[in-house]
């Protein structure tokens, strides 16, 4: 996710498909999940929402795990591939790419997918830099909405060769989680720096953004959610959820039911 206190920018530009210990790992989780077949197989594709950074407790990838194998009464083996400051262009490359990662979402029963949050973010920051271009210094925000949805349908047709909404619980999450986004008074303020960033300036871009993954979705047959997180449901950091706000997420994708998957 973008604009992280100073303290943690080893994660913010972490790149996927160079950790090399945890596509080892990846590929040691596959090989046990798929000697189970009385188990749901469970790959997470994202960035720090899909990790759960700003939790004390779990992610949504976590919760909805839990959902899963309490409402189908079947065992779930997950494998969390998501990864702090990752962007669509580093997800794209990884399922093109990694051995590893390939293997874990063509032998997954069930995909979530949530991503493109960084992606504006590094614009926003260029934005607040003075270094986004444009005669009103935007440029690089709508650069950034249209490299993001070119990345985007990448990522889904590289998502539906490896598997098949026929026989795949696929769902994705939209980016509409973080409140001060939306809010209309005072820029937001950060606790740990006393720092201003102005959120807001992304709310057109994410909508833009938005609109395309929830299209793109709905023709792909990938049930969707829109997350919209309360104050309350925030971590302080005033961009990643809380544990209440994981478990919202999580409630949300329980909510659109588990297809062929679902027991009665």
């Amino acid at each position: 996710m973008p604009w992280l206190p100073k303290r943690q920018p080893d994660k913010l530009y972490l790149s996927a498909a160079t950790r090399e210990e945890d596509v080892n790992s990846a590929s040691e989780e596959t090989t046990t999940a798929t000697d189970a077949p009385a188990s749901l197989n469970y790959v997470a594709l994202g960035d720090s929402l899909a990790v759960g950074t700003g939790a004390y407790y779990r992610s949504y990838v976590d919760r909805y795990a839990e959902h899963l194998k309490a409402d189908t009464g079947t065992p779930v083996s997950v494998i969390n591939l998501g990864r702090d400051g990752q962007t669509s262009f580093e997800l794209l490359n990884a399922l093109r790419d990694n051995a590893s990662w390939r293997r874990a979402v063509s032998a997954a029963h069930v995909v979530t997918l949530n991503i493109g949050f960084n992606d504006l973010g590094r614009a926003g920051e260029a934005y607040e830099n003075g270094t986004c271009g444009g005669a009103d210094g935007r440029e690089c925000l709508r650069a950034a909405v249209q490299t993001f949805e070119e990345n985007w349908d990448a990522i889904i047709a590289e998502l539906l060769s490896l598997r098949s909404t026929s026989d795949t619980l696929i769902r994705t999450i939209g980016m509409g989680h973080t409140p001060r986004i939306f809010v209309d008074d005072a820029a937001t303020t950060w606790p740990s720096e006393g720092k201003i960033e102005d959120l807001r300036v992304l709310k057109p871009y994410v909508g833009e953004v938005n609109k395309h993954i929830a299209k793109t979705a709905a023709d792909k047959d990938v049930p969707y959610v829109e997350v919209h997180l309360e104050e309350g449901h925030v971590n302080p950091d005033g961009v990643h959820p809380n544990d209440e706000g994981y478990r919202v997420i999580a409630e949300q994708l329980r909510e659109l039911g588990y297809g062929s998957l679902e027991v009665d």
